[in-house]
């Protein structure tokens, strides 16, 4: 499982002013500051025409992309990577819970991320543990009661462990834990990247086998501006 919550995407007005450097073409520049309607990055009207709050839904200002920009964004994307340096100055922080095998691939794209995880060494027996702390990926799957029974029996002896732990704060049934801790525990952590992570994993991952992938795939396509600037149509 994975579950991304929280998401910001920032500094698209730095991004797009420095794109236009090269060129000194800030004149043509038509993007500005805009309010944009729930899930609908395409249309948008100033704050103070901000339909929605009249009707209490927050308003959520946030940079509105003019056509030149969005044009020339899309033209330097599809020249290469050597062009389209802007995208490393868009940057996009969430929240995600998934299991610890998904995060260990998640490093491939470790080059500028920032990753900030909740400490297992601090607080991971801070509870018992319990099925929701794991991945399970049994839905519709025959092998359902093996590893139903698995998980039981792995859970059950990590609680013992814990308890243990608990009354002894022994680092070496600490360590027994931490070996004995299925690959599939779920931990949350606050990820920053730019928009060249975004689209390097969009290019790569999306037709992977872990589902977690494909997923977070999906959530990237409907971040702001994505579909327009990659080109992407759905179903791709």
């Amino acid at each position: 499982m994975i579950k991304v919550e929280n998401i910001e995407v920032f500094n698209f007005e730095g991004a797009i002013r420095g794109m236009r450097n090269p060129l000194n073409s800030w004149d043509k520049s038509d993007s500005k500051n805009g309010c944009c309607k729930p899930s609908n990055y395409t249309e948008h009207v100033s704050c103070d025409d901000c339909p929605y709050s009249e009707i209490a839904v927050p308003c959520k200002p946030y940079y509105q992309i003019g056509k030149n920009d969005l044009d020339l964004m899309h033209r330097l994307f599809v020249a290469g990577a050597e062009h389209r340096k802007y995208l490393r100055q868009i940057f996009v922080s969430m929240d995600i819970t998934a299991p610890t095998y998904w995060i260990a691939e998640l490093d491939t794209y470790k080059v500028g991320t920032t990753r900030n995880s909740c400490s297992f060494m601090h607080r991971g027996l801070s509870k018992p543990f319990e099925i929701s702390d794991f991945s399970t990926h049994t839905e519709g799957a025959d092998l359902s009661t093996i590893t139903d029974n698995a998980f039981d029996a792995v859970i059950n002896v990590l609680n013992e462990l814990r308890e243990v732990y608990l009354k002894t704060n022994s680092d070496i049934v600490f360590q027994q834990i931490r070996c004995l801790l299925p690959s599939g525990y779920n931990q949350r952590f606050t990820l920053t990247m730019t928009y060249e992570n975004v689209f390097n994993i969009i290019n790569q991952r999306q037709n992977h086998r872990l589902s977690e992938w494909r997923e977070l795939c999906e959530i990237l396509k409907d971040l702001p501006y994505v579909r327009e600037i990659g080109g992407i149509n759905d179903g791709e």
